[in-house]
């Protein structure tokens, strides 16, 4: 005889409504970071046109991108308030990562972009007005400064916030750069200058950009959460929890960064109290290893899973480990 046992709905509620309390604080501060980006862009783009700057102009469709992946991590938030229903059971939350990993690849394409048009303005030098890229590129720093603040106050755990941060900081790098380029180019004539260092911002972006790609892609591909570790829930949940004789199929992973999500068998002793073992499990799931969706499935003696081959047969059921107290097996499939 098995019990099965579904999450909690008390310590679900309380974890995805204080998820939704910060996620209406970050929908706010990434709608002010995407006003003032799509702002500024334009008045680079005409700045970076005028006085023929690559630096600016890589700055400009930097920023292009930034306001779209602002928008869209915007319109992330908006979606992942809709409910849950019957097609989408864990609700939309992680569109939130999708668009998180969506940025981190275009980050890649605007850093390939940037290093393509470099290397053809080494070949072919332009004259670039440097009063001009020099007022421009200080207003931009003052504007990615601004957005980039609005962002810092936001979940930086939260990966869509991340990774419109790194759109920003990559903004903000790239009007050092143009400062930076502007000034040798008013002191030397030496224009080089100006695809160099935008070479160097885009470096820079690739490095933060493939952490995003490769964080984001291990929620996506239902990684086990980093700060999780799997080999301790089994010997933990048997050394805390009275009557638990063994745990095993365990398994972990994340909707978001913040909403960690767990599935695992108990095996108990006949005589116990199936619902106050679950309880207790969950209680210790969610104080030692901050996981606050678990479910739960309660054997006595077999496990369901063994007892049935591929094709739905059912030949003698295996029987569930027993170790003695403290002892714990597992075997996470």
């Amino acid at each position: 005889m098995s019990d099965h046992s579904q999450h909690h709905h008390g310590s679900h509620d309380h974890a995805h409504g204080f998820a939704g309390h910060a996620g209406g604080a970050n929908e706010t501060r990434i709608a002010i970071a995407a006003g003032l980006t799509g702002a500024f862009m334009v008045a680079e783009v005409i700045g970076g046109l005028v006085s023929g700057s690559l630096a600016l102009l890589a700055d400009a469709g930097h920023m292009l991108t930034d306001f779209v992946a602002l928008a869209l991590g915007w319109f992330a938030f908006r979606l992942a308030r809709k409910p849950s229903d019957a097609r989408r059971t864990f609700g939309y939350d992680r569109f939130q990562v999708l668009v998180a990993f969506v940025n981190g690849l275009a980050l890649f394409l605007i850093a390939a972009f940037i290093i393509y048009e470099a290397w053809h303005r080494l070949q072919a030098p332009s004259p670039i007005l440097g009063g001009t890229m020099m007022a421009v590129a200080v207003a931009g720093l003052v504007v990615n400064v601004g957005v980039f603040l609005v962002l810092h106050g936001a979940d930086r755990d939260n990966l869509n916030i991340r990774g419109a941060v790194l759109h920003v900081l990559g903004d903000l790098l790239g009007s050092v750069a143009a400062i930076l380029a502007a000034l040798v180019i008013l002191w030397t004539g030496w224009t080089p200058i100006d695809p160099i260092l935008s070479v160097l911002v885009s470096v820079i972006i690739l490095v933060s950009a493939w952490r995003l790609v490769r964080d984001a892609g291990h929620v996506l591909l239902e990684g086990a959460p980093g700060d999780v570790d799997i080999a301790q829930i089994a010997p933990h949940l048997v050394a805390a929890v009275p009557d638990l004789r063994e745990v095993h199929h365990v398994h972990a992973w994340s909707i978001t960064p913040e909403r960690t999500m767990a599935t695992l068998h108990a095996c108990i002793a006949e005589e116990a109290d199936g619902t106050a073992v679950v309880r207790t499990i969950k209680a210790e799931l969610r104080q030692r290893f901050a996981i606050h969706h678990a479910t739960v499935e309660i054997e006595r003696g077999i496990c369901a899973d063994d007892g049935h081959d591929h094709h739905g047969e059912a030949p003698a059921a295996a029987p569930c480990h027993m170790p003695a107290p403290g002892a714990a097996a597992t075997s996470p499939r």
